[in-house]
């Protein structure tokens, strides 16, 4: 069978679980990811694979992006304390409290490797959080607390997760150099995000096309992402900055059919990857 028609299968399948998913009440990427897991145990299905790089910077920008985008800034700026003690605190005490019992359980695993362990698992998935806590009565402080540490956590775990590569390879690690470099990739991530969502602030500012605008949207995190990563700051925040950026001054520079069409863009963009 064709990689593409086994794609287009994969596809139906997705929509069919979906609706299944919501029939019977459960957030649809529990429900994909078991039936991913299902699928595993299958003998003789054709393979699909993906490059590891394509994931990063192909996947990662339009689904880090739309959830930034729509972002409250008010809320976001209210409970930023919390949200950076979950995103940078909780993930590295969680990645540090995953090393120790990985290599307690193997103690022939490197120290390096298993904090590279830890940094994989320890930020919790986005979606399905979102997906989980927006079925329950939370408070909207909570919610947004949650959602806005998803936004950073991946840039925390990704950062510690080249360190632990890097020393891994090298076989050396120095703690005084860690911690002065995560702080560059933080800030420099950031700041370039904020370049970047202040120059295509400008364009947006002069289009009023919203098919036009809408593929200057799905360019933006692209043009965030992949110069960050080749500045060496992180890719994820500059993504971030650009979309709270935007979306905080996005009712100043764009109209209210723009912003409909583009959050309904967006949310068949995120569905359609995260169903990868």
């Amino acid at each position: 069978m064709h990689q593409a028609e086994i794609i287009v299968l994969l596809f139906a399948a997705v929509a069919a679980l979906v609706v299944v998913a919501r029939k019977l009440g459960l957030p649809y990427p529990v429900v994909l990811v078991l039936a991913g897991l299902a699928l595993s145990f299958i003998p003789h299905l054709p393979e699909v694979k993906l490059d590891p790089n394509l994931v990063f910077f192909f996947f990662l920008p339009p689904l880090i992006y739309p959830a930034a985008l729509f972002t409250s800034w008010r809320d976001f700026r209210r409970n930023l304390r919390p949200i950076l003690l979950l995103a940078i605190g909780l993930v590295l005490f969680t990645t540090i409290t995953i090393a120790c019992v990985a290599h307690s359980i193997v103690p022939s695993l490197p120290w390096a490797a298993a904090f590279a362990l830890g940094a994989i698992v320890s930020p919790p998935d986005a979606i399905a959080a979102t997906s989980v806590i927006r079925r329950l009565s939370v408070p909207h402080r909570i919610e947004a607390i949650l959602e806005g540490e998803s936004l950073v956590n991946d840039a925390t775990a990704l950062v510690a997760l080249q360190f632990a590569i890097a020393a891994l390879m090298t076989g050396t690690f120095s703690i005084g150099h860690a911690s002065l470099r995560f702080v560059w990739v933080a800030v420099g991530g950031v700041a370039f995000g904020l370049l970047v969502g202040f120059a295509m602030r400008f364009v947006q500012r002069h289009l009023d096309d919203p098919p036009v605008q809408i593929t200057v949207s799905l360019l933006t995190p692209f043009l965030a992402y992949l110069p960050a990563e080749r500045l060496h700051v992180s890719g994820v925040l500059a993504t971030v900055a650009a979309g709270i950026f935007l979306g905080w001054h996005s009712p100043l520079i764009a109209s209210a059919r723009y912003r409909l069409q583009a959050f309904a863009f967006w949310e068949m963009i995120v569905f359609l990857l995260n169903s990868f």
